[in-house]
């Protein structure tokens, strides 16, 4: 099958078992329901995740038979599903965060084994020779968030799913441009997934990702985003901008909970993407203006790979964008009188 056969392939069938998992009377159905910290008003099923996670399953193994596997990606793969298989018992049963977190360390481990950490410990080796092999703690410890903040992101109606098309498009469109075959195709699958997913997904929702979407594809963006710079695709700061709508909102408000002296792993409506639709914006709104910014954090992070251009300058620019961003948040709920919670 050929890279458009097998996208259009896996968006069909993430497309039609979204669909089917939506469906009251499918084993899988399992609803979410509203609470005080939910922007949803209705129950909505939640099992989403299960159908991207089902078409990679299915239409993966036909790129790894077709072309060529570079060493140890095999271990961000089962990092991966064991990622799913957690978080899908999550979904089922509940584990306690404790136990949820032990074995998400588990996995980035796996990652790790495969020599995806390597990289980063040369990096930092560069400036940093006294470090040593304790530099792994980096690429761990940026595992393990990128999973949890991913699921953090998740609760917005498109918001989950608009992310997974924009970041891993943008990263497969730079597999392609670098000639890396296996890491393109593998990416703009998860694409098509994710895209699938979305339309049922989009504002209105009729079914949510679930932690075992939005976990599974936070893992898979913190293991493609050092698989690529392994292999030379990008640097560093590309992958961090691609993915920095998700990763700017989570990191500051966890940051700011967590001085707070708030208990950071509670269910909360103090991300900014919450509070834009609790002034009134409203989901369909807020995803829209989301998704432009994605598409120009990921523009620009290509176009300063081909350019080559000097990261400190797009960087900073970012900086600037996403501060202005959050302080006209701030200056819109005090006249408002809106308060995050």
């Amino acid at each position: 099958m050929t890279a458009i056969s097998l996208f259009i392939f896996t968006c069909l069938m993430s497309w039609w078992l979204t669909g089917r998992f939506s469906d009251p009377t499918s084993k899988l159905y399992l609803v979410d329901n509203p609470n005080e910290r939910s922007l949803h008003e209705h129950p909505t099923p939640r099992s989403g995740g299960l159908a991207i996670v089902f078409s990679l399953i299915v239409t993966l193994p036909v790129v790894a038979i077709t072309s060529k596997i570079p060493e140890g990606v095999q271990f961000i793969f089962l990092g991966a599903a064991i990622v799913a298989v957690i978080s899908w018992l999550d979904d089922r049963l509940g584990i306690s965060p404790p136990i949820r977190l032990l074995l998400q360390m588990l996995a980035a481990f796996v990652i790790l084994t495969g020599g995806f950490g390597d990289v980063i410990v040369a990096l930092v080796g560069t400036t940093m020779t006294d470090l040593g092999r304790s530099a792994l703690l980096l690429p761990f410890l940026f595992i393990v968030w990128m999973t949890n903040l991913y699921n953090f992101m998740d609760g917005m109606d498109g918001f989950a799913g608009g992310m997974g098309v924009s970041g891993f498009g943008f990263l497969a469109l730079l597999g392609f441009q670098d000639g890396q075959e296996f890491f393109a195709l593998s990416a703009i699958l998860i694409v098509g997934a994710n895209l699938g997913f979305l339309v049922h997904n989009f504002p209105p929702a009729r079914i949510f990702m679930g932690d075992t979407g939005s976990a599974t594809m936070g893992f898979m963006a913190a293991g493609f985003s050092l698989w690529g710079l392994r292999e030379g695709i990008f640097h560093i700061w590309t992958p961090l901008l691609i993915f920095s709508p998700f990763i700017v909102d989570a990191t500051l408000v966890l940051v700011r909970r967590a001085l707070n002296g708030e208990r950071v792993w509670e269910a909360h409506r103090s991300h900014y993407y919450q509070r834009l639709v609790r002034m009134g914006w409203g989901h369909r709104k807020t995803v829209l203006v989301e998704y432009v910014i994605m598409a120009s954090a990921g523009g620009s992070a290509v176009v300063f790979e081909w350019r080559n251009m000097n990261p400190t300058c797009v960087l900073s620019a970012w900086g600037i964008a996403y501060a202005l961003l959050i302080l006209l948040i701030h200056v819109k709920e005090n006249s408002l009188g809106v308060k995050p919670t």
